[in-house]
C-alpha cells in the first residue's frame, strides 16, 4: 500500500493527530468509522515480523475478512497501512484485532517495531475491497488462498473466518454453507513462513475442509519433522493451482506484485472469471 504523509506537526494528542491529518488530506467526516486503539500484545512471528494485538475503543469499528487498517501514530507523520490477520470473530467478541508486520525502513513500521510497547496508543479506519464475506443466503464457494511473505496476513484473516463459518455450521446446522480451503503459501524458508502452527492446528481442526501446502524457496537448514508433510522445496507451480480451478472456487491472492500478476493472469488464462479471481499486492 502506498504511503499517506501529513507534515509533521506538534502532535500532542491522538485527537489533534487525526483531525489535522484529516482536514490536510480532505476526509469527509463520519465516511467511516475512525476508532482509538491500544496496544495489548506483541510477539514476534519471525525474526523480521512483530504481531500486534490491539483492544479497539469504538464499538461501531468493524471489518470483513481480508481488509487492512489505516494506522494512525501520534507524532509520525506517515499513516500506515496494514492488512488484519485475525478473524473478525475475535473483535466481535473480545473487541480485538491482531495486525502483523514486518520490519522495514517504512516510519510506522520502524515505529512498531522499535518504540511501541505494551498500551501504546494509536487509531486505525477499515479500508480495502480485498474480502471475504458471504451471507447465509450465498452459493457455498470452495476458496484457493495464494500466498507470497507477509501477503499471509489477510488471506489468514479468511482462513480463520472460514473456520469460524465451519464451526458455526456444525455447532448450528445453519449459517452459510462453507466449501473446502486450500492455502498455497510461499517464503524463503521455514523461519518466514509465519502462523505456521495457527494454520497447521486449523488444517488438523478441519482434515476434511481445509487443506495446506508450504513452500520454500531458499531453505538451508533441515525441516522439522512437524512441517515435512506440508512442506514443498520451490516455488508454487502453475499446475498446483490449475489442478483446483471449478466453477464453485474463488482464487485470493496476496504476495509481491510478480507472483500476484502471474497467478492472476494464469487464471485469466484459464478461463476462470474474473470476478472470481481476488488479489491484492503490497509492496
Amino acid at each position: 500500500m502506498e504511503d499517506k504523509k501529513v507534515e509533521p506537526g506538534p502532535y500532542v494528542t491522538l485527537d489533534n493527530f487525526l483531525c489535522e491529518w484529516e482536514q490536510r488530506n480532505g476526509v469527509i467526516a463520519g465516511l467511516r468509522v475512525v476508532s482509538a486503539a491500544k496496544v495489548c500484545g506483541t510477539a514476534y512471528e519471525s525474526p523480521s515480523v512483530k504481531r500486534l494485538r490491539l483492544l479497539v475503543a469504538d464499538k461501531d469499528f468493524s471489518f470483513k475478512a481480508g481488509q487492512w487498517v489505516d494506522f494512525f501514530i501520534p507524532g509520525v507523520s506517515v499513516v500506515g497501512g496494514f492488512s488484519i490477520c485475525s478473524s473478525p470473530r475475535l473483535l466481535e467478541q473480545e473487541r480485538m484485532i491482531d495486525l502483523a508486520v514486518k520490519y522495514t525502513n517504512h516510519p510506522p513500521a520502524l515505529w512498531i517495531h522499535n518504540q511501541c510497547t505494551l498500551d501504546s496508543e494509536v487509531a486505525v479506519r477499515v479500508g480495502g475491497e480485498f474480502f471475504f464475506d458471504p451471507q447465509p443466503a450465498d452459493t457455498s464457494r470452495n476458496l484457493v488462498l495464494i500466498a507470497g511473505g507477509v501477503g499471509i496476513n489477510p488471506l489468514l484473516s479468511i482462513l480463520r473466518h472460514s473456520a469460524d463459518l465451519h464451526r458455526a455450521q456444525a455447532d448450528k446446522g445453519s449459517g452459510y454453507a462453507m466449501g473446502t480451503v486450500k492455502l498455497f503459501y510461499s517464503a524463503k524458508n521455514t523461519s518466514e513462513l509465519l502462523f505456521k502452527k495457527n494454520i497447521l492446528d486449523l488444517v488438523n481442526e478441519f482434515p476434511e475442509k481445509i487443506a495446506c501446502s508450504l513452500h520454500v524457496t531458499k531453505q538451508t537448514t533441515q525441516i522439522s519433522a512437524e512441517l515435512k508433510p506440508y512442506i514443498t522445496e520451490g516455488r508454487i507451480t502453475e499446475k498446483e493451482i490449475r489442478d483446483h480451478i471449478s466453477k464453485e472456487t474463488l482464487f485470493y491472492i496476496c504476495g509481491p506484485p510478480p507472483m500476484t500478476d502471474f497467478f492472476s493472469k494464469q487464471l485469466e488464462n484459464s478461463h476462470v472469471p474474473k470476478e472470481h479471481i481476488c488479489f491484492e499486492k503490497w509492496w
